[in-house]
């Protein structure tokens, strides 16, 4: 005779298992957000191009222990598509990251966090571009007000910033750098079929090694600084916290209740990077930030809502 279990213990697993993973996710979101404090922090304290080298050093010397034994298995599927993984790591890693750093030197924590949370919608015309996935109207609507969300959060309201065009240095710098992390993300569909931990650490190695050349350039300007005190706690948050941690948790959070539901928690890091700007870097949380913080949800809630469950095109 077999033993089946009774549904009302299935429901149970299913009802805890979602609740764990709703708890992952949204730390998740708030590690990432805090990469924003991170970057503001850093300012004077590490520079720009030094962390990001040694956030991926630091999450390189990390995951030894723990995806040493998976990578020795399976690094050499990884190689027919090492082109791939180093333009993947090089473009959504090192430059993503680079240029966030050095965005914070110019922008708000709560502008990192805002425009950061455009990606979900570029991703979204990347896809289009690129796999031709089909998109609805109300997907148009829901872009469209996400990246106004995104122009007011860059021109802080100012409708004299609209017509110079005079945008600030740092908030151009992040709209790049989520270009690059929605180009990174798309490219994750042809990803080779690899764990998820070994293909992070193969993304991390290439991050690492890409981020070089960029120290050596800072270096050689006379820009490099060195961490002092805070500034290795700051390297030591980026390469554990946003690197590392944050990435393993949001991987057990899909694992859990699948890619589509844990894409939307993504959505919690504009909300939670305003809030630790304000709690933590002394940010005034002013009306344009609450303009584009509810345009950039709301878009984002628009687009998402028509395309859950549409298939995509191969």
């Amino acid at each position: 005779m077999v033993y089946r279990r009774p549904p009302s213990i299935k429901s149970a697993e299913g009802s805890a298992d979602a609740t764990r993973a709703y708890v992952l996710l949204t730390l998740t979101a708030l590690v990432w957000a805090g990469n924003a404090v991170a970057s503001k922090w850093a300012v004077g304290q590490v520079s720009p191009l030094a962390l990001t080298g040694l956030r991926w050093l630091v999450a390189c010397l990390a995951l030894v222990p723990l995806a040493g034994r998976r990578v020795s298995r399976e690094w050499r599927i990884l190689l027919p598509s090492w082109r791939r993984i180093l333009l993947m790591g090089g473009c959504g890693y090192t430059a993503f990251n680079a240029l966030f750093y050095v965005s914070g030197t110019y922008t708000s924590a709560a502008n990192l966090a805002l425009i950061q949370g455009a990606i979900p919608v570029l991703v979204l015309i990347c896809s289009r571009f690129v796999y031709r996935t089909p998109v609805g109207s109300m997907q148009i609507v829901g872009v469209t007000v996400t990246l106004l969300g995104v122009v007011v959060a860059a021109s802080h309201g100012d409708l004299g910033v609209l017509r110079t065009m005079a945008f600030n240095t740092g908030d151009v710098f992040m709209l790049v750098a989520c270009v690059f992390y929605a180009g990174y993300t798309v490219a994750l569909r042809g990803r080779p079929a690899v764990s998820g931990i070994t293909f992070f650490a193969a993304m991390a190695a290439v991050a690492f090694v890409t981020s070089l050349p960029l120290v050596a350039i800072e270096w050689a300007r006379g820009h490099l600084v060195a961490p002092t005190a805070l500034g290795w706690v700051i390297v030591v948050y980026v390469g554990l916290g946003p690197s590392l941690i944050s990435q393993l948790w949001f991987m057990q959070g899909v694992e859990l209740i699948g890619p589509n539901r844990a894409g939307i928690f993504v959505n919690l890091l504009p909300v939670f990077g305003a809030i630790l700007a304000v709690a933590l870097v002394g940010e005034p949380f002013r009306l344009d930030n609450a303009v584009a913080l509810a345009l950039v949800l709301g878009g984002i809630f628009i687009a998402e809502r028509q395309g859950r469950g549409k298939p995509q095109a191969p």
